[in-house]
């Protein structure tokens, strides 16, 4: 029994779940968050199509953290563990904890984020219905929240180079 829990839960395998995490918190956060402005843009394209361009900028703002969060996980797996090579570096337990700590930033923030920025695009929406000149506020607004899930970003990168 203790042979199957150290070979299932070893460095590797700690290092894998970590960038799995990072691209699964970030992508629901990422999917969600599309989804709920795309929403909302579809009652405005029916009335006023002109609108998509400004509609399709508020739309894919939320998109960013999964891309945040699949850098991270490429990273980890193609720099750190090596995988291109087919022979994928065995890491210590406490490598593959560090690995595994240093994906969390990006997939904890990249999902709470992606949907807060969503809730403001989604808003943008309703500006862009009957404002459409305020287009700018309504990205500039949203752009906003995206700093922090560029400083989570920011923070799984140096964790990751460092390693």
């Amino acid at each position: 029994m203790n042979e199957l829990f150290s070979s299932i839960f070893n460095g590797t395998n700690l290092a894998l779940l970590g960038a799995a995490l990072a691209v699964i918190g970030s992508g629901i956060g990422s999917a969600r968050g599309v989804g709920m402005v795309s929403e909302a843009s579809a009652g405005v394209l029916t009335e006023a199509p002109e609108k998509f361009g400004s509609c399709l900028i508020l739309q894919a703002l939320p998109a960013t953290q999964g891309i945040y969060g699949f850098v991270i996980s490429f990273l980890v797996v193609f720099l750190k563990l090596n995988a291109l090579s087919g022979n994928i570096t065995q890491l210590s337990l406490m490598d593959g904890m560090y690995l595994l700590v240093a994906c969390l930033p990006i997939a904890v923030v990249g999902w709470i984020s992606a949907l807060k920025q969503a809730r403001v695009a989604t808003a943008g929406i309703s500006v862009v219905a009957k404002r459409p000149e305020a287009v700018g506020k309504a990205i500039i607004s949203a752009a906003l929240v995206e700093m922090y899930a560029i400083l989570a970003f920011l923070i799984s990168i140096l964790l990751v180079l460092t390693f």
